[in-house]
């Protein structure tokens, strides 16, 4: 039999290359990709180049790979970056355009440019990796929750809109993972004094809490795990903590959900000390 083609997006590093790496050790010929394409380091899958905020960048990348393979069975939209902690209205409306680019219309672009390809063979899996604070609030971290509420929304319509096609969408929810996000967020770029305090504990909390995470093996098992299904879910919560908070936000009353997440980020201890300032 032959393999199958799968494409991982954002595949140089962290959660792309970890399921790049499983995808190609389980069966799949793999195209990992990133913004500069091949890099010296030897890997089980093949680099090219591919921008996801570039709609003639997929095109040419994807036009290749159907000239080379024929077909595309699988994508796994991983591209993306995150937000150093802030209040929301400390990232401009372009920071705040710029991330919804990449980490939202992104998987945008990349699905309206494969599932032609994918109806014309009568089948196809779209991945989308979002993370649990898609179904939760990020305090702090406004701008990018609302990237990943918006893949959770757009995954469930497309996933619906599809099957008749064949072709199934699904949603990752990962944790903390413990990759190099810090080197891949931004700073942003309206600083504000009110949220001096709260945006540098946020800062240690965070870099603590991703040191402590998951293995990026851990969202790459889940990965493979929905590729495979006969019958694929919607929605996979990856890790422990996403399991957990997955849970507590469909079944906890509100009010539980909300206590938890302020006892958690301490918020209400960083409020305390802002009004006394």
């Amino acid at each position: 039999m032959k393999s199958k083609i799968a494409i991982v997006t954002g595949a140089s590093s962290g959660i792309g290359e970890a399921t790049a790496e499983l995808l190609a050790n389980s069966g799949y010929k793999v195209y990992g990709t990133s913004r500069k394409g091949a890099q010296a380091t030897p890997r089980s899958y093949k680099m090219i180049a591919l921008d996801v905020n570039s709609e003639e960048s997929i095109q040419t990348a994807l036009k290749e790979i159907i000239q080379i393979e024929g077909r595309i069975d699988l994508v796994v939209n991983n591209a993306g970056f995150g937000v150093a902690p802030g209040g929301a209205e400390e990232s401009s409306i372009e920071q705040s355009k710029m991330i919804f680019d990449t980490n939202f219309f992104g998987i945008v672009r990349m699905t309206r440019a494969v599932v032609p390809y994918m109806r014309k063979q009568g089948e196809g899996r779209i991945i989308n990796i979002g993370s649990i604070l898609g179904l939760i609030p990020a305090p702090y971290m406004a701008t990018y929750a609302a990237t990943k509420h918006a893949v959770e929304g757009f995954s469930e319509s497309i996933d619906h809109e599809l099957r008749t096609s064949g072709i199934r969408v699904s949603v990752i929810e990962p944790g903390y993972t413990n990759t190099h996000f810090e080197a891949n967020t931004l700073e942003v770029d309206t600083k504000i004094d009110e949220y001096t305090i709260a945006r540098k504990a946020l800062t240690k909390l965070m870099k603590v809490a991703i040191a402590g995470g998951d293995d990026p093996k851990v969202v790459a098992n889940v990965v493979l795990k929905a590729a495979n299904a006969k019958h694929p879910k919607l929605r996979y919560a990856a890790g422990k903590l996403a399991c957990r908070l997955s849970l507590l936000r469909r079944f906890a009353p509100a009010a539980l959900v909300d206590m938890g997440i302020r006892k958690e980020m301490q918020l209400d201890s960083l409020d305390k000390v802002a009004s006394n300032l």
